[in-house]
């Protein structure tokens, strides 16, 4: 005789003890799409919404946004939580879908590898980004730069 299992009875069972990842992910999803729509939406507002619109984004723009730290950070914020947000809701899909163990590893693996590289090229950019590059034409560059 073949007995099935109750409804809602969990595939593999629950851990006992230790750090509730699930948990801690669910949360930081819904803390990180909260503080996103601010910080997507305020970029908006700025960047295109306020001013000329998007002929004004240009290099001296942008420029002169990176000459301040406040636009760092917030830049920063948005990218991280961005990029940490996009690689939490892949492994949930993965989760979800790839139900062989080794191809499961193999994309969680390829998302976390992908998150860094790409946290670690904008963290760079957003820090290291020279507003006033010598040899640049005077009418490209912000217009704070010194005349070379």
């Amino acid at each position: 005789m073949t007995t099935i299992d109750a409804p809602r009875t969990p595939a593999r069972p629950a851990r006992k003890g230790g750090v509730n990842w699930e948990k801690w992910g669910w949360i930081y999803m819904r803390a990180s799409g909260l503080v996103l729509i601010i910080l997507i939406f305020g970029h908006l507002l700025i960047n295109v919404v306020l001013g000329q619109g998007v002929k004004q984004i240009d290099f001296a723009f942008i420029g002169g946004k990176y000459a301040t730290p406040f636009w760092q950070v917030w830049d920063l914020l948005m990218l991280w939580l961005a990029l940490i947000h996009g690689g939490n809701g892949m492994r949930t899909l993965v989760n979800d879908y790839a139900y062989n163990r080794v191809v499961n590893r193999i994309l969680k693996w390829a998302i976390l590898a992908a998150v860094v590289v790409l946290v670690v090229l904008g963290t760079l950019v957003i820090f290291t980004f020279d507003p006033c590059p010598a040899g640049a034409p005077a009418d490209l560059v912000a217009s704070f730069c010194p005349v070379k």
